[in-house]
């Protein structure tokens, strides 16, 4: 079993900050990637950003520049610090972790979500 908790989320302003934090515990053997995603109303799931286990990370090309995702020190949780946070960053963020258990099977986990409103 393989939990993924997600903290973080709020209300803010337009401009304003905001940390996302996720970790992840159980049958983890290997961790691929941890990544984060947000889905608004009415649109699809996107990407927001990832890192991989060797630390390359990848983001969105709306949040580049204003959000940093980066690995704590325990190496099974992730972080998304997000600055200059826009009305259009309103979304319900997921926390993603891409693993192999102990028998080596990959596996795809999310977490429960977070929601994070910017107002105007």
């Amino acid at each position: 079993q393989v939990q993924l908790v997600e903290s973080g989320g709020g209300l803010v302003q337009a401009g304003g900050s905001l940390r996302l934090s996720c970790a992840a515990s159980g049958n983890i053997f290997s961790i691929n990637t941890m990544g984060w995603y947000r889905q608004a109303p009415g649109k699809q799931r996107e990407l927001v950003a990832d890192i991989t286990s060797g630390g390359i990370t990848n983001y969105a090309t709306s949040v580049k520049g204003r959000f940093t995702i980066s690995r704590g020190n325990a190496k099974n949780t992730v972080y998304l610090q997000m600055n200059s946070l826009k009305p259009e960053d309103t979304a319900v963020y997921y926390c993603n972790v891409k693993f192999r258990d102990s028998s080596w099977y990959e596996y795809n986990y999310w977490g429960q979500g977070t929601q994070v409103t910017v107002s105007t």
